[in-house]
Protein backbone atom coordinates (compact mmCIF):
# COMPACT_ATOMS: atom_id res chain seq x y z
CA UNK A 1 0.00 0.00 0.00
CA UNK A 2 1.27 3.15 -0.94
CA UNK A 3 1.89 6.00 1.37
CA UNK A 4 2.71 8.84 -0.63
CA UNK A 5 0.28 11.83 -1.39
CA UNK A 6 -0.29 14.10 -4.21
CA UNK A 7 -1.16 17.44 -2.53
CA UNK A 8 1.34 19.52 -3.50
CA UNK A 9 2.74 17.06 -6.52
CA UNK A 10 -0.73 16.72 -7.79
CA UNK A 11 -0.58 16.11 -11.44
CA UNK A 12 3.07 16.14 -12.56
CA UNK A 13 3.77 14.59 -15.88
CA UNK A 14 5.58 11.57 -16.68
CA UNK A 15 7.61 13.17 -19.22
CA UNK A 16 8.90 15.56 -16.61
CA UNK A 17 7.74 19.52 -17.96
CA UNK A 18 6.50 21.60 -15.49
CA UNK A 19 2.82 22.11 -15.38
CA UNK A 20 1.49 24.62 -17.30
CA UNK A 21 -0.73 27.37 -15.61
CA UNK A 22 -4.06 26.50 -17.91
CA UNK A 23 -3.27 22.77 -16.36
CA UNK A 24 -2.72 24.24 -12.81
CA UNK A 25 -6.01 25.74 -12.46
CA UNK A 26 -7.70 22.85 -13.48
CA UNK A 27 -6.17 20.40 -11.03
CA UNK A 28 -6.74 23.21 -8.34
CA UNK A 29 -8.85 25.85 -9.54
CA UNK A 30 -8.64 29.66 -9.80
CA UNK A 31 -7.77 31.44 -6.01
CA UNK A 32 -10.51 31.98 -3.90
CA UNK A 33 -11.24 36.08 -3.56
CA UNK A 34 -9.12 37.13 -0.69
CA UNK A 35 -10.50 36.81 2.56
CA UNK A 36 -9.40 39.69 4.65
CA UNK A 37 -6.49 39.65 6.40
CA UNK A 38 -7.71 38.78 9.83
CA UNK A 39 -9.82 35.77 8.76
CA UNK A 40 -6.67 34.68 6.39
CA UNK A 41 -4.19 34.63 9.02
CA UNK A 42 -7.08 33.03 10.90
CA UNK A 43 -7.06 29.89 8.92
CA UNK A 44 -3.26 29.83 8.39
CA UNK A 45 -3.09 28.99 12.62
CA UNK A 46 -6.21 27.20 12.66
CA UNK A 47 -4.66 24.96 9.75
CA UNK A 48 -1.04 24.29 11.84
CA UNK A 49 1.28 24.94 9.24
CA UNK A 50 4.48 25.25 10.46
CA UNK A 51 7.37 26.21 7.76
CA UNK A 52 8.88 23.28 5.77
CA UNK A 53 12.42 25.48 5.36
CA UNK A 54 13.94 23.29 8.17
CA UNK A 55 13.42 25.54 11.24
CA UNK A 56 9.54 24.16 11.51
CA UNK A 57 8.46 28.23 12.90
CA UNK A 58 4.85 28.51 12.66
CA UNK A 59 3.63 30.24 9.77
CA UNK A 60 0.96 32.03 11.03
CA UNK A 61 3.22 34.01 13.58
CA UNK A 62 5.11 34.60 11.20
CA UNK A 63 2.67 36.15 8.76
CA UNK A 64 1.32 38.39 11.64
CA UNK A 65 4.70 39.60 12.69
CA UNK A 66 5.78 41.16 9.39
CA UNK A 67 2.28 42.15 9.09
CA UNK A 68 2.55 44.20 12.47
CA UNK A 69 5.81 46.22 10.88
CA UNK A 70 5.46 49.50 9.45
CA UNK A 71 5.97 50.55 5.95
CA UNK A 72 5.57 48.51 3.00
CA UNK A 73 6.21 44.77 3.31
CA UNK A 74 8.23 42.40 0.99
CA UNK A 75 7.69 38.56 0.40
CA UNK A 76 10.89 36.38 0.00
CA UNK A 77 10.30 32.86 -1.14
CA UNK A 78 13.03 30.82 -0.16
CA UNK A 79 14.35 28.85 -3.09
CA UNK A 80 17.75 28.43 -2.55
CA UNK A 81 18.37 24.71 -1.70
CA UNK A 82 22.10 24.77 -0.47
CA UNK A 83 21.65 21.64 1.04
CA UNK A 84 23.44 19.21 -1.05
CA UNK A 85 21.03 16.11 0.07
CA UNK A 86 17.85 18.02 -0.33
CA UNK A 87 16.00 18.11 -3.94
CA UNK A 88 12.78 19.33 -2.83
CA UNK A 89 12.78 22.69 -3.13
CA UNK A 90 14.29 22.03 -6.46
CA UNK A 91 11.38 19.42 -7.69
CA UNK A 92 8.48 22.59 -6.30
CA UNK A 93 9.88 24.81 -8.20
CA UNK A 94 10.88 22.70 -11.98
CA UNK A 95 7.42 21.05 -12.17
CA UNK A 96 5.33 22.83 -9.83
CA UNK A 97 5.83 26.62 -10.22
CA UNK A 98 2.12 28.06 -10.22
CA UNK A 99 1.84 26.35 -6.63
CA UNK A 100 4.76 28.01 -5.11
CA UNK A 101 3.49 31.75 -7.22
CA UNK A 102 0.26 31.20 -5.74
CA UNK A 103 1.51 31.11 -2.23
CA UNK A 104 3.79 34.05 -3.14
CA UNK A 105 0.69 36.32 -3.89
CA UNK A 106 -1.07 34.66 -0.98
CA UNK A 107 1.61 35.70 1.67
CA UNK A 108 1.57 39.16 0.48
CA UNK A 109 -1.90 39.86 0.78
CA UNK A 110 -1.75 38.33 4.10
CA UNK A 111 1.11 40.94 5.37
CA UNK A 112 0.51 43.70 2.72
CA UNK A 113 3.09 43.19 0.89
CA UNK A 114 3.47 45.68 -2.77
CA UNK A 115 6.79 43.68 -3.53
CA UNK A 116 7.78 39.99 -3.84
CA UNK A 117 10.99 38.14 -4.91
CA UNK A 118 11.69 34.37 -5.73
CA UNK A 119 15.08 33.72 -4.89
CA UNK A 120 16.72 30.61 -6.12
CA UNK A 121 20.90 29.58 -6.56
CA UNK A 122 22.78 30.46 -9.40
CA UNK A 123 23.60 26.78 -10.35
CA UNK A 124 19.32 26.14 -10.75
CA UNK A 125 19.17 27.04 -14.34
CA UNK A 126 16.68 24.74 -15.22
CA UNK A 127 14.15 26.18 -12.06
CA UNK A 128 15.27 29.56 -13.21
CA UNK A 129 14.52 29.11 -16.68
CA UNK A 130 10.71 27.27 -15.68
CA UNK A 131 9.95 29.88 -12.75
CA UNK A 132 10.80 33.33 -15.60
CA UNK A 133 8.64 31.07 -17.99
CA UNK A 134 5.64 30.82 -15.24
CA UNK A 135 5.55 34.31 -14.59
CA UNK A 136 5.16 35.01 -18.41
CA UNK A 137 2.20 32.35 -18.23
CA UNK A 138 0.64 34.70 -15.42
CA UNK A 139 1.51 38.41 -16.88
CA UNK A 140 -0.89 40.39 -15.88
CA UNK A 141 -3.10 37.97 -13.01
CA UNK A 142 -1.43 38.60 -10.33
CA UNK A 143 -1.89 41.27 -7.64
CA UNK A 144 1.68 41.98 -6.56
CA UNK A 145 4.72 41.58 -9.44
CA UNK A 146 7.27 39.05 -9.02
CA UNK A 147 10.91 39.04 -9.34
CA UNK A 148 13.35 36.23 -9.66
CA UNK A 149 17.11 36.64 -8.73
CA UNK A 150 19.87 34.36 -8.60
CA UNK A 151 21.96 34.29 -5.50
CA UNK A 152 25.42 32.94 -5.27
CA UNK A 153 25.99 29.50 -4.51
CA UNK A 154 26.72 28.52 -0.97
CA UNK A 155 25.11 26.54 2.15
CA UNK A 156 24.75 29.54 4.30
CA UNK A 157 22.95 31.54 1.62
CA UNK A 158 20.03 29.46 2.45
CA UNK A 159 19.83 31.19 6.34
CA UNK A 160 17.24 34.21 6.13
CA UNK A 161 19.95 36.94 7.10
CA UNK A 162 22.65 35.57 4.46
CA UNK A 163 19.62 35.66 1.71
CA UNK A 164 18.33 38.80 2.45
CA UNK A 165 21.92 40.09 1.98
CA UNK A 166 22.62 38.41 -1.11
CA UNK A 167 19.05 40.26 -2.36
CA UNK A 168 20.46 43.69 -1.92
CA UNK A 169 23.70 43.01 -3.87
CA UNK A 170 26.04 42.62 -0.53
CA UNK A 171 27.84 38.57 0.26
CA UNK A 172 25.78 36.05 1.80
CA UNK A 173 26.52 36.02 4.83
CA UNK A 174 24.23 35.26 7.88
CA UNK A 175 23.83 38.03 10.82
CA UNK A 176 23.40 37.11 14.02
CA UNK A 177 22.32 40.36 15.73
CA UNK A 178 18.99 42.32 15.41
CA UNK A 179 16.97 43.68 13.38
CA UNK A 180 15.59 40.69 12.18
CA UNK A 181 14.44 40.25 8.54
CA UNK A 182 10.64 40.55 10.05
CA UNK A 183 11.97 43.93 11.34
CA UNK A 184 14.52 45.18 8.67
CA UNK A 185 15.18 43.07 5.62
CA UNK A 186 15.31 44.09 1.95
CA UNK A 187 15.77 47.70 1.32
CA UNK A 188 15.17 48.22 5.34
CA UNK A 189 11.26 47.25 4.79
CA UNK A 190 9.67 44.45 6.67
CA UNK A 191 10.38 41.45 4.79
CA UNK A 192 8.91 37.39 5.18
CA UNK A 193 10.93 35.07 4.51
CA UNK A 194 9.30 32.04 3.25
CA UNK A 195 10.45 28.57 2.56
CA UNK A 196 8.87 27.74 -1.37
CA UNK A 197 7.11 24.61 -0.09
CA UNK A 198 5.82 26.61 3.08
CA UNK A 199 4.43 29.13 0.52
CA UNK A 200 2.61 26.15 -1.92
CA UNK A 201 1.60 24.13 1.39
CA UNK A 202 -0.07 27.80 1.72
CA UNK A 203 -2.05 27.70 -1.08
CA UNK A 204 -3.33 25.11 -0.52
CA UNK A 205 -4.63 26.34 2.90
CA UNK A 206 -6.22 28.85 1.11
CA UNK A 207 -8.00 26.96 -1.43
CA UNK A 208 -9.22 24.32 0.71
CA UNK A 209 -9.28 25.54 4.31
CA UNK A 210 -7.46 24.21 7.26
CA UNK A 211 -9.77 20.90 8.30
CA UNK A 212 -9.04 19.65 4.92
CA UNK A 213 -4.99 20.53 5.42
CA UNK A 214 -5.68 18.17 8.79
CA UNK A 215 -7.08 15.41 7.40
CA UNK A 216 -3.77 13.88 7.17
CA UNK A 217 -0.73 14.01 9.45
CA UNK A 218 -0.61 13.67 13.00
CA UNK A 219 -2.89 16.79 15.53
CA UNK A 220 -0.04 18.30 16.62
CA UNK A 221 1.95 17.73 12.98
CA UNK A 222 -0.77 18.19 10.57
CA UNK A 223 -0.40 18.01 6.32
CA UNK A 224 1.98 16.58 3.97
CA UNK A 225 5.69 17.33 3.68
CA UNK A 226 8.71 16.79 1.02
CA UNK A 227 11.08 14.76 1.78
CA UNK A 228 14.12 13.48 0.18
CA UNK A 229 15.40 10.29 0.23
CA UNK A 230 19.03 9.09 -0.63
CA UNK A 231 21.48 6.46 -0.31
CA UNK A 232 21.03 2.64 -0.39
CA UNK A 233 17.35 2.77 -1.19
CA UNK A 234 16.25 1.18 -4.36
CA UNK A 235 14.52 4.68 -5.69
CA UNK A 236 16.30 7.68 -4.37
CA UNK A 237 14.26 10.85 -4.83
CA UNK A 238 11.37 12.97 -3.71
CA UNK A 239 8.26 11.65 -1.93
CA UNK A 240 5.28 13.55 -0.39
CA UNK A 241 4.12 11.90 2.82
CA UNK A 242 1.63 12.72 4.85
CA UNK A 243 3.62 14.16 8.52
CA UNK A 244 3.96 10.73 11.22
CA UNK A 245 4.61 8.19 7.96
CA UNK A 246 6.49 5.54 9.72
CA UNK A 247 10.30 6.02 8.20
CA UNK A 248 10.21 2.17 7.79
CA UNK A 249 7.07 2.50 5.01
CA UNK A 250 8.60 5.37 3.07
CA UNK A 251 11.90 2.94 2.55
CA UNK A 252 9.80 0.03 1.30
CA UNK A 253 7.94 2.21 -0.56
CA UNK A 254 11.24 3.72 -2.38
CA UNK A 255 12.29 -0.29 -3.47
CA UNK A 256 13.57 -0.64 0.45
CA UNK A 257 17.51 -0.92 0.96
CA UNK A 258 19.84 -1.87 -1.38
CA UNK A 259 22.32 -3.77 0.34
CA UNK A 260 21.89 -4.22 4.19
CA UNK A 261 21.46 -0.37 6.09
CA UNK A 262 24.15 0.64 8.67
CA UNK A 263 22.57 4.11 9.85
CA UNK A 264 20.58 6.78 8.55
CA UNK A 265 21.09 10.19 8.31
CA UNK A 266 18.10 12.46 9.49
CA UNK A 267 17.77 16.16 8.68
CA UNK A 268 20.80 16.92 6.39
CA UNK A 269 23.96 17.88 7.02
CA UNK A 270 22.98 19.69 10.13
CA UNK A 271 21.19 16.23 11.13
CA UNK A 272 22.27 13.84 13.23
CA UNK A 273 22.97 10.08 12.53
CA UNK A 274 20.65 7.37 13.93
CA UNK A 275 21.26 3.58 14.12
CA UNK A 276 19.43 1.67 11.50
CA UNK A 277 17.09 0.01 14.05
CA UNK A 278 16.27 3.32 15.99
CA UNK A 279 15.72 5.17 12.79
CA UNK A 280 13.70 2.94 11.25
CA UNK A 281 11.06 2.44 14.73
CA UNK A 282 10.65 6.35 13.98
CA UNK A 283 7.86 8.78 12.55
CA UNK A 284 8.55 11.34 10.05
CA UNK A 285 7.63 13.66 12.61
CA UNK A 286 9.33 15.75 15.48
CA UNK A 287 7.79 14.32 18.11
CA UNK A 288 9.13 10.65 17.19
CA UNK A 289 12.50 11.84 15.81
CA UNK A 290 12.97 14.31 18.76
CA UNK A 291 12.54 11.52 21.07
CA UNK A 292 15.12 9.71 19.14
CA UNK A 293 18.02 12.64 19.73
CA UNK A 294 17.32 14.01 15.94
CA UNK A 295 15.15 16.73 14.37
CA UNK A 296 13.59 16.15 10.20
CA UNK A 297 15.27 19.64 9.72
CA UNK A 298 15.67 19.30 6.14
CA UNK A 299 14.04 16.54 5.85
CA UNK A 300 16.24 15.14 3.93
CA UNK A 301 17.11 11.20 4.70
CA UNK A 302 20.37 9.24 3.74
CA UNK A 303 20.55 5.64 4.08
CA UNK A 304 24.10 4.74 4.51
CA UNK A 305 24.71 0.65 3.79
CA UNK A 306 26.66 -1.84 6.14
CA UNK A 307 29.31 -2.09 3.19
CA UNK A 308 30.39 1.52 3.33
CA UNK A 309 32.94 3.46 5.70
CA UNK A 310 31.26 5.53 7.77
CA UNK A 311 34.14 7.76 9.50
CA UNK A 312 34.73 8.47 5.31
CA UNK A 313 31.34 9.69 4.84
CA UNK A 314 31.83 11.72 8.29
CA UNK A 315 34.86 13.04 7.24
CA UNK A 316 33.64 14.11 3.99
CA UNK A 317 30.78 15.80 5.35
CA UNK A 318 32.76 17.71 8.21
CA UNK A 319 35.17 18.69 5.29
CA UNK A 320 32.28 20.05 3.17
CA UNK A 321 31.17 22.13 6.40
CA UNK A 322 33.83 23.80 7.26
CA UNK A 323 34.72 24.78 3.57
CA UNK A 324 31.14 26.38 3.44
CA UNK A 325 31.57 28.50 6.06
CA UNK A 326 31.00 31.98 5.71
CA UNK A 327 34.56 33.03 7.00
CA UNK A 328 33.52 35.81 9.21
CA UNK A 329 33.93 34.40 12.81
CA UNK A 330 36.71 32.21 14.53
CA UNK A 331 34.54 29.49 15.52
CA UNK A 332 34.03 28.70 11.55
CA UNK A 333 37.31 29.61 10.32
CA UNK A 334 39.68 27.99 12.47
CA UNK A 335 36.97 25.81 14.51
CA UNK A 336 35.19 23.92 12.15
CA UNK A 337 38.49 23.74 9.81
CA UNK A 338 40.28 21.95 13.01
CA UNK A 339 37.76 19.78 13.47
CA UNK A 340 37.53 18.13 10.37
CA UNK A 341 40.66 17.65 9.82
CA UNK A 342 40.75 15.66 13.56
CA UNK A 343 37.94 14.15 12.35
CA UNK A 344 39.10 12.60 9.02
CA UNK A 345 42.16 11.51 11.19
CA UNK A 346 39.90 8.92 13.09
CA UNK A 347 40.61 6.76 10.61
CA UNK A 348 43.96 6.32 11.41
CA UNK A 349 45.93 3.70 13.58
CA UNK A 350 46.80 4.80 16.97
CA UNK A 351 44.66 7.74 17.14
CA UNK A 352 42.98 6.78 20.47
CA UNK A 353 42.62 10.15 21.37
CA UNK A 354 40.78 12.09 18.64
CA UNK A 355 37.31 11.29 19.92
CA UNK A 356 37.96 13.27 23.46
CA UNK A 357 40.11 15.80 21.23
CA UNK A 358 36.86 16.27 18.55
CA UNK A 359 34.46 16.54 21.62
CA UNK A 360 36.57 19.52 23.62
CA UNK A 361 36.66 21.63 20.30
CA UNK A 362 32.96 20.64 19.77
CA UNK A 363 32.39 22.42 22.93
CA UNK A 364 34.13 24.99 22.26
CA UNK A 365 32.48 25.96 18.83
CA UNK A 366 28.80 25.15 19.88
CA UNK A 367 26.79 28.47 20.23
CA UNK A 368 29.15 30.73 19.75
CA UNK A 369 29.59 31.46 16.26
CA UNK A 370 28.26 34.90 14.34
CA UNK A 371 25.21 32.56 13.05
CA UNK A 372 24.26 28.70 13.63
CA UNK A 373 26.53 27.17 10.55
CA UNK A 374 29.03 25.78 13.86
CA UNK A 375 26.14 24.59 15.78
CA UNK A 376 24.60 22.20 12.97
CA UNK A 377 28.33 21.35 12.23
CA UNK A 378 28.84 20.38 15.74
CA UNK A 379 25.43 18.36 15.73
CA UNK A 380 25.67 16.12 12.47
CA UNK A 381 29.53 15.44 13.98
CA UNK A 382 28.89 14.73 17.77
CA UNK A 383 25.99 12.65 16.56
CA UNK A 384 28.40 10.55 14.65
CA UNK A 385 30.89 9.97 17.35
CA UNK A 386 27.75 8.04 19.39
CA UNK A 387 26.80 6.24 16.38
CA UNK A 388 29.97 4.98 14.84
CA UNK A 389 31.54 4.94 18.37
CA UNK A 390 32.86 1.11 17.29
CA UNK A 391 34.24 2.19 13.48
CA UNK A 392 36.35 4.49 15.87
CA UNK A 393 38.11 2.42 18.09
CA UNK A 394 38.18 -0.23 15.51
CA UNK A 395 39.86 2.32 13.35
CA UNK A 396 41.93 3.59 16.78
CA UNK A 397 43.34 -0.30 17.48
CA UNK A 398 44.14 -1.15 13.73
CA UNK A 399 43.52 1.28 11.06
CA UNK A 400 40.98 -1.48 9.34
CA UNK A 401 36.98 -0.71 8.30
CA UNK A 402 34.67 -2.62 8.72
CA UNK A 403 32.92 -1.20 5.33
CA UNK A 404 33.93 -3.22 2.50
CA UNK A 405 35.02 -0.16 0.59
CA UNK A 406 34.73 3.65 1.04
CA UNK A 407 31.76 4.57 -1.33
CA UNK A 408 30.14 7.63 0.07
CA UNK A 409 26.78 9.27 -0.31
CA UNK A 410 25.98 11.30 -3.40
CA UNK A 411 27.45 14.47 -3.07
CA UNK A 412 24.97 15.92 -5.44
CA UNK A 413 21.64 17.05 -5.23
CA UNK A 414 18.98 14.78 -5.86
CA UNK A 415 16.15 15.90 -8.64
CA UNK A 416 14.25 13.01 -9.20
CA UNK A 417 10.65 12.58 -8.75
CA UNK A 418 9.33 9.58 -7.03
CA UNK A 419 10.18 10.41 -7.06
CA UNK A 420 6.82 11.23 -7.38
Amino acid sequence: MSVSVSRLLLGLHSDGRPVRVDEHLHLHGPLPAPLDRGSLLDAVERSGLRGRGGAGFPTALKLRAVAGGRGRKVVLANGVEGEPPSGKDKVLLRYVPHLVLDGVQIAAHAVGANQAIVAVSQSATVELAVLQNALRERAGADRVEVRVIAVPDAFVAGEETALVNAVCGRPPRPTATPPRPFQRGVDGRPTLVQNVETLAQLALVARRGPAWFREIGTRDEPGSALVTLSGAVGRPGVYEVPLGTPLLDLVAEAGGTTEPPRSVLVGGYFGSWLDAPTAFGCDLSEASLGAAGATLGARAIAVLAEGSCALAEVARVSRYLADESAGQCGPCVHGLAAIAHATASLTQAGNVEGKLRIRRWLDQVAGRGGCRHPDGAARFIRSALEVFADEIALHARSGQCPGRDLRLLPVHRRHDRKAA
